[in-house]
C-alpha cells in the first residue's frame, strides 16, 4: 500500500492559505524553542537557586543535567504525537502539542528555590522540566511534515525552513529577555525575582499559538493517503521496513543537534567561564549572531530547492564546521569581543544550512505512513538527546580533560559523523513525496 496513491491529485493550498499554514506551522515552534533556550541562557543563574553547592562547576553540571533531563523525555513524546499524527492527522498532533507545551514554563517562573523550600525546588525543577520534555517531543516535526507535505514540490525546502525561523525567533526572545533581566536588572534583584520574568512571559506565547491553531486542517498530504492504506503500527513499520532509514535519521541528528546547541547556547556561558567575559555581553552578541540567522535560513533552503541537492549542501557545511571548530573556540578564548563576535557570526552562517535544508530533507526520507512517528522519533533520539545534552558533555569534557577547548573538539567530530552519514543518504529533494 506504499505507493499506491502516489497518482493522485494532491491539492496545493492558495497563497494566502499557504500563508496562514506556515503561520501555524512556526507560532508553536518559537513557543517550543523560546522555552528551552531561555533555561539553556539562564542556566548560570538557576544553577545557583536551585542547585547551591560549593562548587560552581558541580552547580552547573546539575542545571545542565535538567536541562538534559528534559530531553530524554522527548522520544517518548515523539512516539506518542508521532502515533497521533500518523494514524489521526498531523493537525490534532499540532493541536494537542501546543495545548500541553506551555504550562511548564510559567510554573518553572513561579517555582520557589531552593533557599525557600529545600531538597523540593530541585525535585520540582526535574519534573517540570520532564513534562515539557514530553509535551514538545512532537511539535518540531509535527510542524516541520505539515508544511512540506502542504507545499509545492519545488518549494518543499523553503516551507520547511519556516519551522526553524520559528525556533530561531523563539532563540531571539529567550537570548533577548535573557540579556535584558541580567543587564537591566541588577544581580541582586535577578537573584530574588528577576529571573522569573523571561519565563511567565512563556504564558502569554502559550495563548498566543492556542488562539491562531484553533482552527487547522489537515494535511491534503496525509488525507490523499489515508483511505486506502492498511492500519499500520507507524513505530513498527520504523524500525522494521524503514530501519535503515531511521538509523541514518538517527545519526545525523545526533550530530545536528550537538552543532547547534553547542555554538548557539552553549558557547555564551562557554566564554563567559573560560575567556571571563561579562555574561551580559556574550549574551548580546550571542543574540546578534542568532539574529544573522534569519535571514540565512530561507535563503539556505532556497538553494537547496533550486541549485544542491539537501544532503550535499548540508554535508559541505558539516566538513567545514569540523575543520574551523578548534579554530574558532581558540581564537574566542584568546581575542576578546570582537574575536568573539566573529566566531559567533561564522558559526550562525555554518549553522544556518541545516536548520534551513534539513526539515525538508527529513520528511522526503520517510514514506507518508510511518514520515511523522520515523521523524520524530529521529529528531528526538539525535536532535534531543545528543543535542540536549551537548552542555553538560561539553562542560564535563573540560573538566576530565582540563583542557577549555575540548567542546570544539567534541563538535568538529560529531560534524564530520553527520557529514560521512549525509553522504550515504538516498536523496529525494527531486522526488515526488512517498
Amino acid at each position: 500500500m506504499r505507493h499506491h496513491d502516489n497518482q493522485r491529485q494532491v491539492r496545493v493550498p492558495a497563497l494566502g492559505e499557504r500563508h496562514a499554514k506556515t503561520i501555524t506551522g512556526l507560532i508553536g515552534n518559537v513557543q517550543e524553542w523560546y522555552d528551552f533556550a531561555l533555561y539553556g541562557y539562564m542556566a548560570p543563574i538557576l544553577s545557583g537557586l536551585f542547585f547551591p553547592g560549593h562548587s560552581e562547576l558541580v552547580s552547573l553540571l546539575a542545571a545542565y543535567g535538567v536541562f538534559a533531563a528534559g530531553f530524554v523525555m522527548r522520544p517518548l513524546g515523539g512516539v506518542l504525537f508521532g502515533w497521533v499524527g500518523d494514524r489521526i492527522g498531523r493537525a490534532r498532533a499540532l493541536a494537542m502539542s501546543m495545548l500541553l507545551i506551555s504550562l511548564p514554563t510559567v510554573l518553572l517562573g513561579l517555582l520557589p528555590g531552593y533557599a525557600t523550600i529545600g531538597i523540593a525546588a530541585p525535585i520540582l525543577l526535574t519534573l517540570i522540566r520532564l513534562v515539557q520534555g514530553l509535551s514538545v517531543g512532537g511539535e518540531f516535526s509535527s510542524s516541520v511534515t505539515y508544511l512540506v507535505e502542504t507545499a509545492p514540490r519545488a518549494h518543499r525546502g523553503t516551507a520547511g525552513s519556516w519551522a526553524n525561523i520559528g525556533s530561531i525567533i523563539g532563540m531571539l526572545l529567550g537570548a533577548g529577555l535573557a540579556a535584558a533581566t541580567t543587564t537591566f536588572l541588577d544581580s541582586t534583584t535577578v537573584q530574588a525575582w528577576g529571573w522569573r520574568l523571561p519565563f511567565l512571559f512563556g504564558g502569554v506565547l502559550g495563548i498566543a499559538a492556542l488562539y491562531l491553531r484553533r482552527n487547522l486542517h489537515t494535511s491534503p498530504h496525509f488525507q490523499a493517503h489515508e483511505e486506502g492504506r492498511a492500519d499500520t503500527a507507524p513505530l513498527r513499520e520504523a524500525f522494521t521496513r524503514d530501519l535503515r532509514i531511521t538509523l541514518q535519521a538517527i545519526a545525523f541528528t545526533s550530530a545536528y543537534g550537538v552543532m547547534f546547541y553547542i555554538p548557539l547556547v552553549y558557547l555564551p556561558t562557554w566564554v563567559h567561564d573560560e575567556a571571563g567575559m561579562a555574561l551580559d555581553t556574550a549574551q548580546q552578541i550571542n543574540t546578534a549572531g542568532t539574529a544573522l540567522m534569519l535571514p540565512l535560513i530561507p535563503l539556505m533552503a532556497w538553494i537547496s530547492d533550486r541549485w544542491i541537492r539537501r544532503s550535499h549542501f548540508i554535508a559541505l557545511a558539516m566538513f567545514v564546521m569540523a575543520i574551523v571548530a578548534w579554530p574558532l573556540y581558540k581564537l574566542a578564548a584568546d581575542g576578546g569581543a570582537f574575536a568573539y563576535a566573529a566566531t559567533q557570526f561564522v558559526f550562525a552562517v555554518l549553522v544556518a544550512v541545516p536548520l534551513g535544508v534539513a526539515p525538508a530533507l527529513m520528511v522526503e526520507l520517510f514514506p507518508a505512513e510511518d514520515r511523522l512517528t520515523g521523524y520524530s522519533l529521529a529528531y528526538n533520539l539525535g536532535l534531543g538527546i545528543a543535542g540536549g545534552t551537548a552542555p553538560m558533555i561539553a562542560t564535563w569534557l573540560i573538566e576530565i580533560t582540563g583542557s577549555a577547548l575540548a567542546p570544539a573538539a567534541y563538535l568538529g567530530v560529531l560534524a564530520l559523523i553527520a557529514a560521512l552519514v549525509l553522504m550515504s543518504v538516498h536523496d529525494r529533494s527531486r522526488e515526488a513525496l512517498a
